[in-house]
């Protein structure tokens, strides 16, 4: 008896010390939502809040990672010092200035010229699209996107990456490993693209086997394609067909909404820099980027480009000036999180919130609400139910707030996924790309993100706003006050555990 006692004794005194420290531990450089969450798991349940805080509880990538985008970093600074912070020809309005400035000195790009060649919101046309450009490469393909797949949608394109190399182009592939594993025909589409002579890497991967060992949270979210260092797409799409290779989202009729560009110009000096960033991450090789317009390339801009055998491609658009915002555990300064709100308060007039997965910081939401309550006509675009209850729940936990301040929120008809990551400034700013508005996107994903201004990106991303506005409904305060209990607790607890990172 006197041994268990001891026993006990010890145990109690154990856990005791263990939340003492992590009292002192767990709120350093964190959120203070972060740091409530993982401090309510360990003080309530340390054997289980211990371990999941040891394995998932930094927010940033360490060692090797860290190095290389810090290494990144300097090199892009180096290649751009004699670049001033935008296009020269262009005069940005106030505040915007500044913020162009402030994502420069968090991720060492600048603002830049670029031509769009249109915003697509058709799933199918935007796998088309990038199929064209393919069958057109004379030189490189690069490939990075978050989750590929080949089914009948996506079997054209891994054919065109096949045909590309049989004419002898460079062709290189990323892809999530985690993020794209759970699809169907996943090795054999490694296998095939082998046996094509495809070069390939998973990014983030996780192969115990292997000595491949990593946080299992963290993703590359990231969706790129580049073409002979001349022309690039992003955007939030995925290489996979539209129901994600669900036979019950094809039932039900569940299909992904997404938007991608196509863009030509200095700009795709920025997207390919992301590329061989991520691409040396992964394979420890140096790739030279194309001395191409921009980045320390010199030159200008042209709606014409030269060909390798003397002919021309024609690419169509205004010119715009844009700046990529790549973010991400390897950076320890939220440059997208940073950016997003800082347009926010911009804002005087309009600001338009397309987002998928929308769990705000307490930065971005009272950016938001400020907003609202200071006259602004704010829209915030959701799917009416998310693909994932966690995320749906979390999510739908902050929309009292948010209907309180004046915040209009339209939602996109079940069951279809609004998956388009984007918002729009007093119609004149914009930004697009792969980073959601939530917790996840700030401190886990890899993610890019185009800000633009002027030319006739942020009016052909008002047509699809428009668009998505024709088919969603305006949700209702009294109607969403009146939920059950169940359904606001279920909320509640959700929304914690989004805060784990």
């Amino acid at each position: 008896m006197k041994r268990f006692w001891k026993g006990t004794s010890v145990f109690v005194v154990l856990e005791y010390l263990v939340k003492v420290l992590a009292i002192g531990i767990v709120p350093e450089n964190r959120r203070p939502s972060s740091s409530t969450a993982w401090l309510l798991l360990i003080l309530f349940l340390p054997v289980v809040g211990v371990p999941l805080f040891l394995l998932f509880g930094s927010p940033y990538v360490s060692g090797r990672r860290a190095s290389i985008q810090a290494r990144a970093n300097e090199l892009l600074t180096l290649g751009t010092e004699d670049m001033p912070n935008s296009p020269e020809s262009v005069t940005l309005p106030d505040g915007l200035g500044e913020i162009v400035e402030l994502n420069r000195s968090l991720t060492a790009l600048p603002m830049v010229t670029g031509v769009n060649n249109g915003v697509m919101m058709d799933y199918e046309a935007g796998i088309e699209r990038m199929t064209r450009l393919v069958e057109v490469a004379e030189e490189t393909v690069d490939v990075e996107i978050y989750i590929m797949a080949r089914d009948q949608t996506t079997a054209p394109f891994f054919d065109a990456l096949a045909d590309a190399v049989a004419r002898g182009v460079k062709v290189r592939v990323l892809m999530d490993h985690l993020g794209s594993r759970k699809y169907p025909g996943f090795h054999q589409l490694l296998k095939d693209m082998t046996a094509a002579g495809i070069e390939w890497y998973l990014m983030m991967p996780f192969l115990p086997l292997q000595g491949k060992v990593r946080r299992v949270d963290l993703r590359n979210h990231r969706k790129l394609l580049v073409v002979d260092g001349q022309v690039a797409i992003m955007g939030s799409q995925n290489l996979i067909e539209a129901t994600y290779g669900s036979a019950r989202n094809r039932q039900i009729g569940r299909r992904w909404n997404d938007i991608s560009i196509e863009l030509t110009g200095e700009i795709v000096s920025s997207l390919e820099a992301i590329f061989v960033t991520d691409w040396y991450t992964e394979s420890h090789e140096i790739i030279e980027m194309h001395a191409y317009r921009g980045l320390g390339g010199g030159g200008t801009d042209s709606h014409v480009l030269p060909t390798r055998h003397g002919g021309q491609r024609q690419v169509g658009g205004d010119v715009n000036a844009v700046q990529l915002i790549p973010s991400g555990p390897g950076f320890r300064t939220d440059p997208n999180l940073r950016s997003f709100t800082s347009l926010m308060y911009l804002a005087h007039e309009r600001l338009s919130v397309v987002s998928p997965y929308f769990v705000p910081d307490e930065s971005l939401l009272a950016a938001i609400t400020s907003a609202a309550l200071r006259g602004v006509e704010v829209d915030l675009y959701v799917s009416e139910q998310a693909d994932q209850f966690m995320v749906d729940r979390a999510q739908s936990s902050y929309y009292h707030a948010l209907l309180e301040a004046g915040v209009r929120i339209l939602r996109y008809p079940a069951p279809q996924v609004l998956h388009t990551k984007c918002f729009i400034v007093d119609d004149e700013i914009a930004v697009m790309g792969s980073s959601n508005l939530d917790m996840r996107s700030f401190g886990l994903n890899y993610e890019i993100s185009l800000l633009s201004y002027g030319g006739d990106i942020v009016g052909q991303l008002k047509e699809v706003v428009a668009d998505y506005a024709a088919r969603s409904t305006v949700l209702d305060y009294q109607t969403w006050n009146s939920r059950s209990i169940a359904r606001r607790y279920t909320e509640s607890v959700m929304r914690l555990t989004s805060a784990l990172q």
